[in-house]
């Protein structure tokens, strides 16, 4: 019986990408066997006399069928997101996706909602959190899109806050959160919110629907437009505990990865 070829994952796929855009250096492990043994690479030898990686037409046959599925399979907050993201990488600047930061806020400011963390509970989660005082509490800051300067000053790092909202039942109900933005405020020097489209093409609010101390930007076809301007605050320093958070996830958007989207 002839041995099956293993199925292929995410990271084979990821595998198969980095050799495309790469010279084709191999790194002799069991991705790169299952890749060899399913036809999608291929080894051949250098001018240099060494052995490389070519991606074979089988392969880029597989990497079109991927990006068309991930394409395909995108929802509109998830496309806006990533162009977002992309967009502030092209600015320069460093961003992160899927981010879970806390953030103190006075206990009035929090009441009932359900982001807010005790701080017994917040001394579980990080060690490294700065001590609360005991009118304060934690809250739950999940930005779609969080980015800083590239930069090596920490004065001049300008972090930024993107919130992108699709549908207008949901920007409403966000809306009524005030501790949600103050917790944005209180991580980023700057917050906006991105809104998308409706079914007819119109964007989902005006920009005088969003409180005045955040920005505004619209999908307008293709683009990006700011319809406006966020106000801006100087940021000295981040928390160690956002640090840590910012190293554990990872940027969103690799700088080869940038390069390729402005092809």
């Amino acid at each position: 019986m002839e041995p099956t070829a293993p199925p292929l994952t995410r990271r084979h796929h990821q595998r198969l990408r980095e050799i495309y855009r790469s010279a084709g250096w191999p790194c002799h492990d069991t991705v790169e066997v299952e890749l060899l043994a399913a036809g999608l690479l291929e080894r051949r030898p250098s001018p240099e006399g060494f052995e490389n990686l070519r991606v074979t037409d089988a392969g880029i046959q597989r990497l079109a069928e991927v990006f068309a599925h991930n394409k395909a399979v995108r929802t509109p907050h998830e496309a806006l997101v990533e162009r977002v993201a992309i967009a502030m990488a092209q600015a320069g600047r460093i961003t992160w996706r899927g981010l879970a930061l806390r953030v103190p806020l006075p206990r009035a400011l929090l009441g009932g909602e359900p982001d807010a963390v005790a701080p017994a509970q917040a001394a579980v989660f990080d060690a490294e959190a700065p001590a609360l005082v005991p009118e304060h509490g934690w809250c739950m800051a999940c930005p779609d899109v969080f980015s800083v300067r590239h930069t090596t000053v920490e004065a001049y790092l300008e972090p930024v806050v993107h919130e992108i909202k699709v549908s207008r039942a949901d920007l409403l109900g966000d809306l009524r959160k005030p501790a949600k933005r103050a917790a944005y405020l209180g991580l980023a020097g700057a917050c906006w919110y991105v809104l998308g489209q409706d079914a007819r093409g119109r964007p989902i609010a005006r920009p005088d629907e969003i409180p005045p101390e955040c920005g505004v930007m619209q999908l307008e076809g293709e683009r990006l437009v700011v319809a406006r301007e966020a106000p801006r605050r100087a940021i000295e320093h981040l928390p160690f505990h956002v640090w840590m958070a910012l190293a554990r996830t990872g940027p969103a958007v690799r700088l080869e990865d940038d390069a390729q989207s402005l092809l």
